[in-house]
Parts: structure tokens; C-alpha cells; sequence
């Protein structure tokens, strides 16, 4: 998802024909500003001087109360509804109809950086569904979260669709290699295939706002900053360099015009396969290779399912850590046995990796999760993309940083419809996620409902990150662990 401000909450207000306590207040308005009755009894003086003398001031008065009656007539109105509130305002109107932080009446999204959260919340308002917000949300975070993932990056990704009940699973397949160390870069054919099958809106409105950022400027937030402090300078330069070699620091701001134009010749490419070779070329060139090795491509695939008795649980097949997941979750349920402790021993130090999430309030939900398998993985930066390639190694299968989670409700006496859990950096995170939705699960029955932007589980091990989206009585819900961790917007 460096603290970022986060996009407060949509106020709505209900229209009524008349409310006392704003009829009250216009009274104790109209008192104090009305001047004195404008035809009553005139000081004799006035009188004596001509019937003309007297007539301007009265004039004067009743037109003066005529603007004074005109602008409360115009503010009652704007405050009932019947009239907009000034263009630009930035005041929103009063109302009791009120909402937390992570709490929306349409759709939001959550991910580690807020310009990426915003850009998503611009797709929903354009009319974009919550592939497209994902989609360009995670675009986007190719350019602004260099260090975790990337257009170098593989995805995962776990798609509920609510008109048609179906559940997909975006599969990168097996890690590849482009040159020895280095992996074969296929999220713009993944993302792009996703975008094919599942979003509405055009596949170069999702890369505009991306390609914006690289070319004009993104300011290094804080999670960027602290990554780079940690690694150094090494293969980076000049991309996240100060001119004298030092790295970037918090509010730097950094471009990245070779990403740019990577992103522009894809959002021209027909087809995913087109899409993924506007990188490819140019990366066969920079590394000496005659063309870009031939590569199994990343695919659409059912979701893996386990039916539990409230509903039915979803997750992304092998090599993931889904199937693990859904055999820790099977077990417990089946057994009734103690719940797996929500932070085990820890594993080595796993590779850096990014989640997002977007929700809407049918019960659509997207979630993601990408890795260059390490902090800016191989550390190898193409000259002519900008572009960081992911590192092959001990972590590239199987892929236990993937494990996002779909749960939907089927009982008739719970208003909680979709629960979608997805976490970052750890592969001890699916015995985290087990935790959380068992006692999610065994709170009470019937299945309680979510707490207004918070996650179902206190903490999450290490160092990781565990994203929550849920959808409860036509709201949607997102939240995190650690809390503020990721920025979050809707509407």
C-alpha cells in the first residue's frame, strides 16, 4: 500500500422537505441580520422633509432584505440538496450519512503506494470495473515501488467475478529464464491477458497514468527510500541516484522516461503476447540475444475451491502456496482441532514481494500479489527499458509468497457476502492467513460481520503485510495489517 493521505469518505446526504433544527437556525440568522421593518413608523423629521426624501432609504431597505431573504433561500436549498454546492468546493455538505476510513458505498482500492490508489480510484470513477483499477494500479506500482515489484515481476492474481459466480486465477507458470540468473519478465503479458478477458475499460487507459508518472516524476516515499538505504546504490544509477552516487531519499523526485516509453509502445500492442514483446525486444538487444527466448505464457486457470460449510473458499493452484493454504484450512475444519498458530517460528528472510487489492460493492474482487524475488531482484537494471529484472533463485519455486484468498458466503443469515485476503513477504504468511480466517470463520455463528476498516487479525508475522477487502451490506471494507500500512481510496 511513508504515511500518505488517504482519500476521505463519500458523504451523502438524504433530501428532506423540512428539518427543524435547520428551520431553527435560519430563524436565530434572520433575526440577527434583518434590519428594522423598512415600512413601519418613520421619524417625523424624515416626514417633514418631503414624501421623496423618505422614499430612497425605504427602497434601499427592501432591497436590502430582498438579498438578505434571496441568499438564506439559496443557502436552505443547497443544504437540503435541491441545489449542487458550488463548484470546487472543497467543504462537503453536512449530513448525518457518514462513513469511517476504508468504508465506501461503491468500490475502493488499497495497495502499498497512494498514487496508485488514487490512479485505481480514477479507473472505478471513469467507469472501470475492478480489473481495470487493479490492473493499473499494479502498473502503476511497476514505476513507484521499483524495489518490490516491477514489469520484471512475476503475478499472481485471484478474480471473483459476482454477476457470473466464477472465480479465476491468473498462473504465470513455471519461472523461466531470459539469461542466466535472470527471469523472464512476463507481467505485461500476464496483466494484459487479465485486462483481455475481465476489463472494460480500453487497455491504453490503464498504462496512461503509469507512463505519466514515469515520464514527468514520482516522489520517493518513504518504503522506497528506506529500500534503497538498505541496498545501496549498486546497478541503480542513474535511476535512483543523487548525482554525486547516493541514493534517492524520502521526497526525492525520480523519472524513468526508458519505462515510459516501454509502457506507451504496450498500450499500443492488440494482443497480450504483443504487449509483453514491447519489452522483450528491447531486452533481448541490451543482453546481446538474438531474440527474446520462447517462453510458456502466463494463463487463465479455474480457481482452486474448498467448500466449507458457511461458503466456499478460492485460491490460486501450484506452484502457489494455495493449495498449501487450502490443506491447512481443510484439515482445521474438517478435524475441529486447535487452529494453526497465526505467527510460527520464522522462515529464512523470504524475498520482497507487493499486494493489492480492489473491491466493489456487488462483490467483485481482484487481488494480486507480485515478487521480483528479492529487493529489486537481480539488481540488474536494463539501460534501454528502465526496467529491474527479477532473480532466479532458492525462492523462485515454489512460489510461497503467493497465496491470495477468496471467501464467499453462502448462508441466508449473514450479510457478509465476500471476503478476500492477500499478504506480502513471508512464506510463513499462508499459516498467518489460515489463523486469521479460522478465527474469522469461528467468531460466532452466524458469521459475524466485518469491523469497519480493520483487518480480522491484530498482527501479521515479520514483517509482512496482510490486505483485507470485504463487502457487507452493500458497503465494501478494506483495511490492512499494520494498520496504514498501504493507502487506500474509493467511492
Amino acid at each position: 500500500m511513508g504515511d500518505a493521505a488517504v482519500e476521505g469518505p463519500v458523504l451523502y446526504q438524504k433530501l428532506q422537505l423540512w428539518e427543524s433544527s435547520l428551520e431553527e437556525e435560519e430563524e436565530d440568522e434572520i433575526s440577527e441580520l434583518l434590519v428594522p421593518d423598512p415600512w413601519g413608523p418613520q421619524e417625523a423629521a424624515g416626514n417633514q422633509a418631503g414624501g421623496l426624501s423618505g422614499t430612497w432609504p425605504r427602497i434601499a431597505a427592501a432591497l436590502l432584505l430582498l438579498v438578505v431573504v434571496f441568499s438564506l433561500a439559496t443557502k436552505h436549498l443547497q443544504k437540503s440538496g435541491s441545489l449542487p454546492a458550488p463548484l470546487g468546493s472543497a467543504t462537503p455538505p453536512r449530513s448525518g450519512h457518514t462513513h469511517r476510513p476504508g468504508v465506501y458505498h461503491h468500490g475502493a482500492v488499497i495497495s502499498p503506494a497512494a498514487p496508485c490508489s488514487h490512479l485505481a480510484r480514477e479507473l472505478l470513477a471513469a467507469g472501470g470495473n475492478v480489473v481495470d483499477a487493479g490492473v493499473g494500479a499494479a502498473l502503476c506500482l511497476a514505476v513507484v515501488h521499483p524495489h518490490a515489484t516491477g514489469l520484471g515481476a512475476t503475478f499472481w492474481g485471484l478474480y471473483h467475478n459476482s454477476s457470473s459466480g466464477n472465480t479465476s486465477a491468473l498462473v504465470p507458470g513455471p519461472a523461466q529464464t531470459l539469461a542466466p540468473g535472470l527471469g523472464l519478465p512476463l507481467a505485461l503479458p500476464g496483466l494484459a491477458l487479465l485486462h483481455a478477458h475481465f476489463g472494460r475499460l480500453p487497455w491504453s487507459q490503464l498504462l496512461e497514468g503509469p507512463a505519466t508518472l514515469a515520464q514527468e516524476g514520482f516522489l520517493v516515499d518513504t518504503v522506497l527510500a528506506e529500500a534503497l538505504e538498505a541496498w545501496g546504490t549498486k546497478g541503480l544509477c542513474p535511476l535512483l541516484c543523487q548525482p554525486d552516487g547516493s541514493p534517492l531519499g524520502p521526497g526525492a523526485q525520480a523519472t524513468n522516461p526508458k519505462l515510459a516509453n516501454v509502457l506507451r509502445r504496450a498500450a499500443l500492442a492488440p494482443s497480450p503476447k504483443l504487449a509483453g514483446e514491447a519489452l522483450l525486444s528491447p531486452l533481448a538487444r541490451d543482453l546481446g540475444l538474438e531474440a527474446p527466448p520462447a517462453g510458456s505464457l502466463p494463463t487463465l486457470q479455474p480457481a482452486l475451491p474448498l467448500p466449507v460449510r458457511q461458503g466456499l473458499l478460492f485460491t490460486t493452484p501450484s506452484p502457489s502456496a494455495g493449495p498449501e493454504l487450502l490443506a491447512l484450512l481443510g484439515a482445521a475444519l474438517q478435524t475441529g482441532g486447535p487452529r494453526p498458530t497465526p505467527c510460527p517460528p520464522q522462515a529464512p528472510v523470504p524475498p520482497g514481494s507487493s499486494v493489492l487489492a480492489t473491491v466493489d460493492s456487488s462483490g467483485s474482487v481482484l487481488l494480486l500479489a507480485s515478487s521480483l524475488n528479492g529487493s529489486f531482484g537481480s539488481g540488474h537494471l536494463s539501460p534501454s527499458t528502465g526496467v529491474l529484472l527479477s532473480k532466479l533463485g532458492a525462492w523462485s519455486a515454489p512460489q510461497a509468497w503467493a497465496c491470495p484468498l477468496i471467501f464467499r458466503d453462502s448462508s441466508d443469515d449473514t450479510e457478509v457476502d465476500v471476503l478476500g485476503l492477500v499478504a506480502s513477504d513471508s512464506p510463513t504468511m499462508t499459516k498467518a492467513m489460515t489463523g486469521a480466517l479460522l478465527s474469522h470463520l469461528a467468531a460466532s455463528q452466524p458469521q459475524p460481520q466485518p469491523r469497519q476498516g480493520q483487518a480480522v487479525n491484530p498482527q501479521v508475522c515479520g514483517q509482512g503485510t496482510l490486505l483485507q477487502v470485504a463487502v457487507h451490506a452493500e458497503h465494501v471494507h478494506v483495511s490492512s495489517v499494520p494498520k496504514d500500512c498501504c493507502p487506500f481510496a474509493g467511492l
